[in-house]
């Protein structure tokens, strides 16, 4: 599985191949927004852009999906590196700076930190259920060139 380093929380958490990376930081409990964010983020339509988070540019290309249309517009005036978290979505393990407008002492020595110490690189898919996990109805129905809810013939 991928790997998402965050770098002011100095925690690794993994996540499955094409999460949302806004979504797996907040299952961790990472802080994602200041206060004005806190009171009212738009609940990850990229239309609030409080949900920002800095991809240093040392990850893989292609850690995340590219930057969305909603991005290219509510990003044009801020670092090229930003991201709005609830936009992304993550391909492979990479290095992630929570809320850097509000800065982070000793901010390019943590990252370097960060990217030099090995990170995963994880699969490229979802895994795939066991077919030891199928139920009888099921096998049945495949055996039988059926399904196990409709029938033939629908």
């Amino acid at each position: 599985m991928p790997v998402i380093r965050f770098v002011r929380e100095g925690l690794d958490v993994e996540c499955y191949p094409g999460e949302n990376l806004r979504e797996v930081a907040l299952r961790e409990g990472i802080k994602l927004y200041g206060l004005k964010g806190t009171l009212g983020n738009c609940g990850g339509c990229g239309q609030c852009i409080t949900c920002f988070v800095e991809i240093p540019e040392a990850n893989p290309s292609g850690a995340l999906t590219p930057r969305t249309p909603v991005e290219e517009q509510k990003l044009r005036r801020r670092p090229h590196g930003w991201r709005l978290a609830c936009q992304a979505l993550v391909q492979q393990s990479l290095v992630v700076v929570t809320r850097p407008q509000i800065g982070l002492a000793e901010k390019d020595s943590a990252v370097a930190t960060a990217l030099a110490q090995p990170l995963p690189a994880g699969p490229t898919e979802w895994p795939r259920q066991p077919e030891a996990d199928l139920d009888e109805a099921d096998q049945e129905a495949e055996e039988e060139g059926g399904t196990a809810t409709g029938g033939e013939g629908a």
